[in-house]
């Protein structure tokens, strides 16, 4: 897996913290990281992005950022807004490659969720995935509502033939409610692919080097981590 893409089901779900536990969890195996913003938007030009963000909670890793828009908006928009040339689907790939030649993981994090446009023409991170014949990991939230957009996220996914390697859960409450316990059980169900971490509300408030040491408790083995589903389940007294 020397690419993974990462989406969320929508903003606000934990995806740049789960980017970095990501990134943590594999620098701690020993493997070589970048990570690829695709389109940052809602920053200046000398402020700090999401890719700077994994870079302070995950350690060492290289970033790149095809393209930054300032106003807080999909990227099509944002670019139109400041009359500024978007990114394109082909522009995320070739950094994408240009970065795998050179690292062991890169990881392709979206703006926002699966189908926010890019550019007028409508390209998405779906079609980054489709061109970099690349997994896609889903990056969730834990309560009331999340079956309903992870589950129209993995149908998107497999309708386009997309690898769904799984879903990590962005942010896992201190005290769930029922919503959330009964969704541990239901969203591998509607999104026909497994459960591969549950990130702790609060995670990326960590200082880094804690953050750096627990994050392999946070994913599973496939993400080079040691988190298991199963006594998750258990521990979150899940609901079937």
């Amino acid at each position: 897996m020397p690419i993974l893409v990462i989406t969320g089901t929508g903003t606000e779900v934990g995806k740049t913290v789960t980017t970095a536990a990501i990134a943590a969890s594999a620098l701690a195996a020993g493997r070589s990281v970048a990570v690829l913003k695709a389109a940052q938007t809602g920053v200046g030009p000398h402020e700090r992005g999401d890719a700077d963000e994994v870079v302070r909670l995950a350690g060492p890793v290289t970033t790149a950022e095809p393209a930054r828009f300032p106003e807080p908006l999909a990227p099509a928009t944002a670019a139109r807004r400041a009359g500024m040339a978007p990114v394109r689907p082909h522009d995320v790939v070739e950094a994408a490659q240009k970065l795998a030649a050179a690292h062991d993981l890169v990881l392709v994090e979206g703006a926002g969720g699966l189908l926010v446009r890019f550019d007028e023409a409508g390209g998405t991170l779906a079609d980054v995935a489709q061109l970099l014949r690349a997994p896609v990991l889903v990056v969730a939230s834990a309560g009331l509502g999340t079956l309903n957009t992870t589950e129209l996220t993995s149908r998107e996914l497999r309708a386009r033939g997309v690898e769904l390697p799984g879903v990590v859960i962005g942010s896992w409450p201190d005290s769930p409610d029922l919503a959330s316990r009964c969704n541990v059980v239901d969203l591998p169900e509607v999104a026909a692919a497994p459960l591969l971490g549950a990130l702790p509300s609060g995670a990326g408030a960590l200082p880094p080097a804690a953050f750096r040491a627990a994050a392999p408790g946070w994913l599973a083995p496939r993400l080079d981590g040691t988190w298991e589903a199963e006594a998750f389940r258990e521990r979150a007294g899940a609901e079937s």
